[in-house]
C-alpha cells in the first residue's frame, strides 16, 4: 500500500503502536507530537536541583498484559525484551489502612491467599481465591468479546460470545456495581475497600462502576511488570520501533486543524501555518478536544460530544526527590483513606479535592522485599484522586494546600514521613493536566465507566467523517496502557480495511492476533 499517506496526532501509546502497525505496511506514516517526547500520559518529569535533578515516572507506572506489546514488537521483526528491560514484580502492592494494618499482594495468588489469611482469616482467604476463580471467569469472557472487537454494542457481543458464551456473560452480572459484587466476596471491609480500588484504574467510582471491572485483579495476577528506566523507556521503544518500519516522527509539531474543506480529510494544518496532506488522518487526542472544536469544526461534526459530567477522574500528582521514613516502601503503596464513600462523594458529587484521600505512591527506588532501600533522597510519585474540573475556575490556593496536608498526614498516620521541599517537589493539578491534554477538563481516563451502558458509549476507530479515525485512552476499549495498546492496532486494522475496499488491487494483512467482529 505504499504511496498512502498517514498522518497520526499524538505519540501516546496509541499513536505509537498505530505508526508501527501502519508503517511496517509499506504506508507513508507521518507522526506529530506537539510535546518533545513521546509517550503523552506515559511522562516523566525532571525534579530537584541542578546538582541533583532525577527523572520521575509521573504518570502510569506500571505495565500489565505484556503479551500485547510481545505481539506488537514480534509482529514488527523485534523482541519487547530486545528493546527494553522488564522484571516482574514479586509483590503487586503494600497497602496500608493505618499504622499496623498492611497487607501485601502477590504475583502468586496462593501467597496474597497465605497472606490474606493471616490479616484477615482463613474464611477471607477462601473467599479471594473464589473471587479470584471470577475474576477469571470474567476475563475469559470479554478478552476477545469485547476488549479486542471494534465498538462492541450490548448485542454485538452477545453475538461475539455465541450461545456457548450466554452462561459466562450472564454470570459476570454487568448490571451490578463493583462495590456491592464485592460485597459478595468480602466480609472484610478492607479487603472489599481493597478490589474497590480496581475501579479507579479507569477513573471511576466503585459504587457506580460495574462489577466487570473485578477482571482487572485477573489481569494483575497474570503478571505486573517495572520498566527499568522509566515507563518512558517503553514510549522511546516503541518510537523507534515505528522509525525502523519506515514512519517519520515530528516533535514540537502542534496541530492547529484536521483539513476536510470537502467532506473528506485532507490533511492537517500545524500552528505555524504549515500544510501537510494526507489521506487518512488518525487521532491519538482526548475526543473531548475533537469534539470541542480544538482541531477545527469538521472534527467537531464527526465524533460525539461527551458530557462534562461523565468525565472520569483526574488526579493531583506530587513527583518528589525526598527522604522517606518510618514505613518499609515497596515499589507500589496504597493508603487508604479512611472514607471511602466520602472521598468519591467529594469528588463526583461535591466536584471538590477530597478531604479524606486515597493515597498512591510509586517509590521508583525500591523493589520487592529483602533488596536494600535507597540511601538518602529517592524518587517518590504520589497521587490522590481528584475531581475532572480543571477548564473550570482554579482550586484556590486554600482547597489546595487543605489537599496536600491531607494527602500528607494520611502518610503519616500510616508511618511513613516523606521530608519534602519545595526545590525537589512539582506538582500537578487537574488545571494542569487541562493543559497537557486540552478539552480533558484533565479528565485522565476519556469517560468514567459508570453504570453497565458507558463501556459501550465509548466511540470507536471509525468516526463520521471519511478519513478520519481515533484512538487513545478516551476510545474503546479504554484507559490504560494494555486498552490504549489495543486501541492503536484497532484503529490501524479499520483504516486499513477502508483502504483496501478503496483499493482492491492492494491486498493488505489486518494486524495479528485482533478479532475484528
Amino acid at each position: 500500500m505504499s504511496g498512502e499517506r498517514i498522518i497520526i496526532v499524538g505519540a501516546g501509546i496509541a499513536g505509537l503502536v498505530a505508526a508501527v502497525e501502519l508503517a511496517r505496511r509499506g504506508l507513508e506514516v507521518t507522526l506529530l507530537e506537539r510535546a518533545a517526547a513521546p509517550g503523552g500520559k506515559m511522562r516523566e518529569l525532571h525534579v530537584g536541583p541542578p546538582a541533583d535533578c532525577r527523572a520521575v515516572d509521573s504518570g502510569p507506572t506500571v505495565l500489565t498484559m505484556r503479551w500485547i506489546f510481545d505481539e506488537i514488537f514480534d509482529d514488527a521483526g523485534a523482541g519487547l525484551d530486545d528493546c527494553v528491560r522488564l522484571k516482574q514484580a514479586e509483590i503487586l502492592a503494600r497497602h496500608a489502612w493505618n499504622a499496623t494494618e498492611r497487607l501485601d499482594l502477590h504475583a502468586e495468588t496462593a501467597r496474597s491467599a497465605e497472606a490474606i489469611g493471616d490479616f484477615a482469616g482463613a474464611a477471607e482467604a477462601r473467599r479471594f481465591l473464589e473471587f479470584c476463580t471470577r475474576a477469571g471467569e470474567i476475563y475469559t469472557t470479554l478478552e476477545r468479546s469485547f476488549m479486542q472487537a471494534q465498538r462492541p454494542s450490548p448485542t454485538g457481543l452477545v453475538r461475539n460470545v455465541g450461545w456457548r458464551g450466554l452462561g459466562g456473560l450472564w454470570r459476570i452480572k454487568p448490571f451490578q456495581t463493583l462495590w456491592s459484587a464485592l460485597g459478595e466476596h468480602f466480609h472484610d471491609q478492607r479487603l472489599r475497600q481493597l478490589f474497590a480500588r480496581y475501579a479507579t484504574y479507569c477513573g471511576s467510582s466503585p459504587f457506580v462502576a460495574p462489577a466487570t471491572l473485578m477482571l482487572v485483579a485477573h489481569v494483575e495476577q497474570k503478571g505486573v511488570w517495572l520498566v527499568e528506566g522509566g515507563m518512558q523507556r517503553l514510549a522511546e521503544a516503541l518510537a523507534a520501533l515505528a522509525v525502523r518500519q519506515g514512519a517519520e516522527i515530528r516533535y514540537g509539531a502542534e496541530v492547529a486543524e484536521v483539513r476536510a474543506p470537502a467532506g473528506r480529510v485532507e490533511g492537517v494544518r500545524l500552528a505555524g501555518g504549515e500544510d501537510l496532506a494526507a489521506d487518512a488522518v488518525l487521532l491519538n487526542a482526548d475526543v473531548a478536544a475533537a469534539a470541542a472544536g480544538l482541531l477545527g469544526q469538521g472534527v467537531a461534526d464527526a465524533v460525539p460530544a461527551p458530557s462534562p459530567s461523565a468525565r472520569s477522574l483526574s488526579a493531583v500528582t506530587w513527583s518528589l526527590v525526598a527522604r522517606a521514613d518510618g514505613f518499609p516502601l515497596l515499589r507500589h503503596n496504597v493508603f487508604f483513606s479512611s472514607d471511602y464513600p466520602a472521598e468519591f462523594a467529594d469528588i463526583f458529587e461535591q466536584h471538590r479535592l477530597p478531604r479524606s484521600p486515597t493515597v498512591y505512591v510509586c517509590a521508583q527506588d525500591r523493589g520487592d522485599p529483602g533488596e536494600a532501600p535507597p540511601q538518602g533522597p529517592e524518587r517518590l510519585f504520589c497521587l490522590v484522586n481528584a475531581p475532572a474540573y480543571g477548564d473550570g475556575p482554579s482550586f484556590d490556593a486554600l482547597e489546595t494546600n487543605s489537599c496536600a496536608e491531607n494527602t500528607f498526614a494520611r502518610l503519616e498516620g500510616c508511618g511513613l514521613h516523606i521530608e519534602r521541599h519545595e526545590a525537589a517537589a512539582t506538582m500537578t493539578t487537574p488545571h494542569d493536566f487541562n493543559q497537557l491534554f486540552p478539552g480533558s477538563g484533565g479528565a485522565l481516563y476519556g469517560q468514567a465507566s459508570h453504570g453497565w451502558q458507558a463501556s459501550f458509549s465509548r466511540p470507536g476507530a471509525r468516526t463520521r467523517l471519511p478519513g478520519l479515525y481515533l484512538a487513545g485512552g478516551s476510545v474503546h476499549p479504554g484507559p490504560g496502557i494494555p486498552m490504549a495498546a489495543i486501541s492503536g492496532r484497532l484503529a490501524a486494522a479499520s483504516l486499513l480495511q477502508d483502504l483496501v475496499s478503496r483499493s482492491p488491487s492492494h491486498p493488505v494483512a489486518m494486524p495479528g492476533g485482533m478479532s475484528m467482529h
